[in-house]
């Protein structure tokens, strides 16, 4: 969840001023500081499977992974946000000398929760999509063993869906594969919910 810190408008360079001083991560959007909330003991076990998957197949290879702290500012829309994960297998462009703020991301990854899923698909997608670098953006649940899949061709997204434990997810951009079961290892799903759709067991379900 997001909550909106003040109603004064901030240039970026005040965002960012302020930003590295705060003891806790916020995001800018067209002008304004909303604090970020934080994360439920799932979604960081889910974030840390991820990342350190991808940084084992990265090895050797000029890519880069990062994780939570790393912001990414959308040049053409002016946001900065904090994806969970976001990496890259370009040379890695940043705003500044501070090294904290990447330009050319090719694949971010969100952890979807109830209070953030809505603008994970909606709002900051929209944003995201204006990267021209970006080519893979992932939304990964964490009640359930769903991944969603979107790989950007020509001026299309593709969205391939991703379900159960038993799957895989192939992010070609920077030649990583990931199975679910890694994903969501140490994670406790319901028998229920290992999968993205959950079929009621009586029509008094529905």
């Amino acid at each position: 969840m997001q909550v909106q810190l003040e109603r004064n408008r901030y240039r970026p360079e005040e965002y960012l001023d302020l930003e590295r001083k705060a003891e806790y991560k916020s995001e800018y959007i067209n002008g304004f500081i909303f604090a970020m909330a934080g994360a439920s003991k799932e979604h960081n076990q889910i974030t840390l499977n991820i990342a350190s998957e991808i940084h084992h197949q990265l090895k050797g290879r000029p890519c880069f992974v990062y994780s939570n702290d790393m912001r990414v500012r959308i040049v053409e829309t002016g946001m900065y946000a904090y994806p969970d994960i976001v990496a890259t297998c370009s040379s890695p462009k940043f705003e500044d000398s501070y090294v904290d703020t990447l330009l050319n991301p090719m694949l971010i990854i969100e952890v979807l929760s109830d209070s953030t899923e809505a603008y994970d698909r909606g709002q900051k997608f929209a944003h995201y999509r204006r990267l021209a670098s970006l080519t893979d953006y992932v939304l990964v649940a964490q009640d359930r063993a769903c991944v969603e899949h979107y790989v950007r061709r020509s001026e299309q997204w593709i969205l391939t869906e991703v379900s159960g434990l038993e799957g895989t997810i192939q992010f070609e951009s920077i030649s990583c594969v990931l199975l679910l079961a890694e994903i969501y290892d140490k994670v406790e799903l319901p028998q229920d919910k290992k999968a993205c759709l959950v079929w009621p067991n009586s029509v008094a379900d529905r």
